[in-house]
């Protein structure tokens, strides 16, 4: 879905105040009926994402962790059967799998007499059931399946998605009989900085030439748009030529405006495509110049 500037800072200000929990997603799909859920929780997710970045650090000197592990401590003896930890995390407006985490290290250091291996921890968050206290295991559980931004279940979602998209871009590819090597087979070649799909033989979709194909399973902000730009596009013009960019849950339609240098920006496999073939009287694929 490709919105408009002013239709994605709309969305934005609506996100300022919401907390990263399963029913802020209901409200974003309530107030924006005609936008998809995933470009909506994609929008949220990097919104929320900036937001952490700029407030993390309050929540990390030891004063404050102290503080939050001694009162979940308190409202866990006095409440077992609450949802403590994920209640604290929305008053500090804090991510509640960011909380669990740091009150599971908290706890880990009282248990082992010293820091826990990052390794341990991560296990943990990602089977709480290794968590030796149940109240705390039920409390961490609580705050990972509600979080939406952050944490191991968030984490193999975006995953899946991931695979996903570049699994049905190259079903697209083979469906219109286009010849290409993908991210795998390219590093197998020594690679060591591709995009997804590079087409063995360049195809036109809007009137510009392609070369290669990137699959982006987010939407396209400026920020992130901004950054794939200067650490991956344009390196890889340089290397192979103009290529496509697909952001499959959508993007900010001004950002669309390197085509003539080179980048084309779509938000599905595009269905204008016309092939070229080598041979006599075929299309010419010169690289474009700055």
């Amino acid at each position: 879905m490709k919105l408009s500037r002013a239709e994605y800072k709309e969305i934005v200000k609506c996100t300022e105040h919401l907390r990263p929990t399963r029913q802020c997603m209901k409200i974003l799909k309530e107030r924006f009926p005609n936008h998809s859920q995933s470009t909506l929780l994609s929008i949220f997710s990097l919104e929320y994402q900036k937001r952490t970045k700029r407030t993390i650090s309050r929540h990390h000197s030891q004063d404050v962790i102290e503080s939050y592990y001694q009162r979940y401590l308190s409202e866990a003896k006095a409440h077992p059967t609450d949802p403590v930890l994920l209640e604290l995390a929305n008053e500090v407006n804090l991510s509640p799998a960011l909380m669990a985490r740091v009150i599971l290290d908290r706890f880990l250091q009282d248990r082992e007499g010293g820091a826990a291996s990052k390794q341990v921890l991560t296990s943990m968050l990602r089977e709480p059931s290794l968590i030796s206290d149940q109240t705390l295991a039920n409390n961490v559980y609580q705050c990972t399946i509600n979080d939406c931004c952050y944490g191991p279940l968030v984490d193999c979602i975006k995953h899946a998605i991931g695979q996903e998209a570049e699994v049905l871009l190259r079903y697209k590819l083979k469906e219109r009989n286009l010849s290409f090597l993908d991210e795998n087979q390219l590093r197998a070649k020594g690679y060591d900085k591709t995009p997804d799909i590079i087409l063995e033989v360049p195809i036109v979709v809007e009137g510009h030439i392609v070369h290669w194909i990137e699959s982006k399973a987010s939407f396209g902000d400026d920020h992130s748009h901004r950054t794939y730009l200067n650490e991956q596009f344009w390196s890889y013009w340089n290397r192979f030529g103009p290529g496509l960019v697909i952001y499959w849950h959508g993007f900010i339609g001004e950002l669309d405006c390197q085509r003539d240098r080179g980048i084309l920006l779509k938000d599905c496999f595009p269905s204008d495509i016309v092939t070229l073939c080598h041979g006599p009287g075929s299309a010419t694929t010169d690289r474009p110049t700055d």
